[in-house]
């Protein structure tokens, strides 16, 4: 379970902001432009408060299908490509927008905050899921699946717990034309829901571990602005429960999850992530202690959290009377064993995820999509076919073009085949550019008689190569594979390259400013992570800070796990108000 999710309704509260970096606040939808943007109109969904605004955004959805139609009009004889129309560098909310719409990865609905997953994107998700099965089951782990509604008296059971969702449940108040006597919350996490049964499940130390997960959706419904993928009110996810005999299993698993988790980043998403813990003022509701990837937009030099492993400690163990009698108790005949409480995990990998794999490899011709992942892996474009072309030569074209598909799917390669007519070939590059497919084989009549195909790479603009027709089974996987590797080495350099080490509190803020993560040697101490987050936003009286900075401050985002170096004796936190000593290297960053 996210604990950046488990706060939406704090972090979507944004600060204004001016000069050229206000893109990293403008990545919102408003609920006018979440049904403009399919083109439906939405009662429901037209907002109350701000008419002036939506005056705006009607005047600048007309202006953009006048433009539309006069495009139209300048070639109607032949379709014309709307590709990305901004820069990623110059407005990165438009650019998002327009990449997940273009590239066909999501679609809005009348309901802001709620889309629908197209074929793109979800495959994402089922590799993703595939992938994580394959290695929980290995550690016994079963899947299973609880109710979307949860009784509000059973979600109120934990109230430490409660608190940080109260303002984004969902409620159920009425059912067909009756009233319910009891609302109903619709899930927003499933602790509350899982752990009566466990309680029940659990009657002796023989029934430890418990390791159980579910994909599901759940709705959180407070915050106002939704971002796809990254924010919304329902998403995906997947969440694991366990429940061991002691804190050393307990929290053995806890690290192998998020071994798996940065192994999910890494391995298929080609995104680099840093591995930490929570500090207290930023770990899960609950929670005995939360570990933590980390991951950074370059674009806008912030960080965002990728997921989180949680040990839960005997916290809910408590409150849910989940316990076994202590196995290695002696005890005299007749006599009751004590009562152990079990130690407790829970464990979230979302959705978001895609939209931090958009942010991080997407460029100005729209989704770079990493091969392992991709729902279509590999393009094949005839090029040299004309009108006055013979139809049986094309015929013969068409066919050779079909069996390098059957040679690339007998080695596993997802391909397709473009076939189109009425679409001149520069337009079906720049389609299947858009939608990020990996690599792009040409193949015409020069290539057919050379005995090779041309080769385009999606990572690397303007890359050409050759491929003997002969090899492409074995050369087509490998190149693949050279894609993937880099384009995971290109994200990882440039992660490497913004994460700065800060010493001194007057270096703090420009170093922020220069759209970096930093790491300072903190006390890890609430109150001073508040001072910290007040002191380095953008309106500080007396504080060097970039007028082009955004004014929200910085958290902590985690305790990396690998220290850049040990804190040396006397050395104070970095924080001039607080005055304790550091006790360690602590990552803060302006995040999403």
């Amino acid at each position: 379970m996210s604990t950046s999710e488990k706060r939406q309704s704090t972090s979507g509260k944004r600060m204004s902001q001016s000069g050229i970096e206000p893109k990293m606040e403008t990545m919102k939808l408003t609920e006018e432009q979440a049904a403009s943007s399919n083109n439906t109109p939405a009662e429901s969904a037209k907002p109350t408060e701000k008419p002036k605004k939506q005056d705006k955004e009607r005047k600048d959805q007309k202006s953009t299908a006048k433009s539309s139609q006069q495009q139209s009009k300048k070639k109607a004889e032949e379709p014309a490509l709307i590709g990305i129309t901004c820069s990623k560098s110059e407005d990165l909310s438009e650019w998002y927008q327009q990449v997940i719409l273009k590239g066909e990865m999501l679609e809005f609905t009348d309901i802001p905050g709620c889309y629908i997953y197209q074929p793109a994107s979800y495959r994402i998700w089922e590799f993703i899921q595939s992938f994580f099965n394959d290695r929980i089951r290995k550690m016994k782990v079963k899947n299973c699946y609880f109710p979307l509604f949860i009784t509000e008296a059973n979600l109120q059971r934990e109230k430490d717990h409660i608190e940080g969702f109260a303002a984004e449940v969902a409620w159920v108040t009425e059912g067909g034309k009756n009233k319910l006597e009891k609302r109903l919350a619709v899930r927003p996490t499933s602790e509350t829901a899982m752990y009566s049964f466990y309680s029940k499940k659990i009657r002796s130390h023989r029934d430890l571990p418990l390791k159980m997960n579910q994909w599901n959706n759940v709705v959180r419904w407070e915050f106002k602005h939704p971002m796809p993928f990254l924010r919304s009110r329902e998403f995906l996810w997947q969440e694991g429960h366990t429940a061991h005999m002691t804190e050393e299993e307990a929290g053995k698993e806890v690290l192998e999850i998020l071994d798996h988790y940065a192994a999910i980043y890494e391995d298929l998403l080609a995104v680099p992530v840093v591995k930490g813990k929570k500090t207290i003022a930023e770990q899960f509701p609950g929670a005995h202690y939360t570990t933590t990837l980390e991951g950074f937009i370059p674009s806008v030099g912030r960080g965002i959290q990728a997921a989180t492993s949680h040990c839960l400690g005997q916290h809910f163990a408590k409150m849910f009377d989940i316990t076994v009698e202590d196995p290695n108790q002696q005890v005299k005949d007749g006599q009751a064993r004590d009562k152990l409480h079990v130690w407790q995990n829970s464990w979230g990998f979302t959705t978001r995820s895609i939209g931090v794999m958009v942010l991080i490899h997407g460029d100005d011709k729209g989704l770079i999509i990493p091969p392992r992942v991709a729902e279509v892996q590999v393009v094949i474009v005839p090029v040299g076919v004309t009108a006055k072309m013979a139809d049986a030569d094309k015929q013969k074209l068409y066919d050779e073009v079909d069996k390098l598909r059957q040679t690339l799917e007998d080695v596993d390669i997802r391909v397709e085949c473009d076939y189109r007519e009425g679409y001149n070939v520069g337009y079906k590059f720049n389609d299947w550019e858009m939608k990020g497919v990996p690599l792009r084989l040409e193949f015409g009549p020069k290539d057919a008689a050379k005995g090779i195909v041309t080769t385009s790479r999606r990572d690397q603009s303007g890359s050409k190569g050759e491929i003997p027709v002969s090899d492409i089974g074995s050369e087509v996987p490998k190149l693949l594979e050279e894609i993937q590797k880099s384009m995971y080495q290109k994200a990882s350099d440039e992660y490497a390259a913004h994460r700065k080490i800060v010493r001194d509190w007057a270096d703090f803020v420009p170093t922020l400013n220069d759209k970096n993560v930093i790491l300072v040697p903190h006390c890890t101490t609430e109150d001073c992570e508040d001072q910290i987050k007040k002191d380095s936003t953008g309106n500080v009286e007396g504080q060097e800070v970039d007028v082009r900075a955004p004014s929200m401050g910085a958290k902590s985002l985690c305790i990396p796990a690998e220290q850049p170096e040990e804190i040396k004796e006397g050395t104070k936190c970095v924080n001039p108000k607080c005055g304790k000593e550091a006790v360690k290297w602590v990552m803060f960053g302006r995040s999403y």
